[in-house]
């Protein structure tokens, strides 16, 4: 296993013997800088989630507390689920979680590799080919060019372009996009798989394909973290679940009883 890599932490934090991922009053904050309007400022806090906190210091910038004190672990085995509403704060939290974000109070400890897949298009350019940017994509997440030589076959031949791989980003359909996207994003076997909804790529036949390919990767993650609007893929992927409300966690526990307390929140609180 890596070394524990501290996100605002001491160097002496140190994790407990089976977690992967260890949160300590963990918070974090988005400046929102300018003279808006009240409106504009309440469309930020449900966009973000959490709440407006007011300035800090002399400066116009207000912020908004995106995830406030959150404290938990992600031990291995682990297969962890994250729902909540619109705003709720879930991508923040992965986002933290992947080491994304930096806490801005608290703190997020991480042991092993970990592959975010919540925004899996990131360093890639639409006016180079296909096979530019497996190099890009590859570059971005941190791998040198001779590593990237190895991988390039296999991604090529999973994401079925062909001689389009040599063609412009632009010129593919959506579809096609996707798949590349996918193929590069999902070659990699990690310690940790953190996930903003389940993936799904090109047509009906690719899309098994993919799934295969999403359900090993699951199987063979160390732990996995998966946030969802779809209580079903939760209950189908997930052993614990995590219920975030406005940047507070307010339910950890088991699948069945996390889905009572969300249907319950949802019907107390339909906003």
């Amino acid at each position: 296993m890596d070394g524990a890599l501290l996100f605002g932490a001491s160097l002496g934090e140190a994790l407990h013997p089976m977690a992967l991922i260890q949160l300590n009053n963990a918070c974090l904050d988005y400046p929102v800088t300018g003279q808006f309007s009240h409106s504009i400022r309440t469309h930020v806090v449900q966009a973000i989630g959490g709440r407006l906190l007011g300035r800090k210091g002399r400066w116009p910038v207000s912020w908004v507390r995106a995830l406030d004190e959150i404290s938990f672990e992600v031990n291995k085995g682990d297969r962890l689920g994250i729902i909540g509403h619109n705003g709720a704060g879930k991508t923040s939290l992965l986002r933290l979680m992947s080491g994304a974000y930096s806490p801005t109070a608290g703190s997020v400890v991480r042991a092993g590799n970990v592959q975010a897949l919540t925004d899996f298009t990131l360093g890639m350019d639409p006016n180079a080919s296909g096979l530019q940017n497996i190099y890009f994509r590859l570059a971005f997440m941190g791998f040198s060019r001779k590593e990237a030589d190895s991988f390039v076959p296999e991604i090529v031949d999973f994401s079925e372009l062909g001689d389009f791989i040599h063609y412009p980003l632009h010129t593919y359909s959506t579809g096609m996009y996707l798949r590349l996207a996918f193929a590069i994003s999902t070659h990699f076997e990690p310690d940790i798989l953190i996930m903003d909804e389940v993936l799904g790529a090109g047509d009906a036949r690719f899309r098994l394909k993919a799934e295969a390919r999403m359900n090993q990767l699951i199987r063979k993650a160390n732990a996995l973290v998966l946030s969802s609007h779809a209580i079903s893929s939760i209950a189908m992927y997930c052993n614990r679940v995590i219920v975030m409300k406005s940047g507070s966690m307010v339910f950890d526990g088991g699948p069945d009883e996390a889905a009572m307390f969300y249907r319950e929140l949802v019907a107390a609180d339909p906003g």
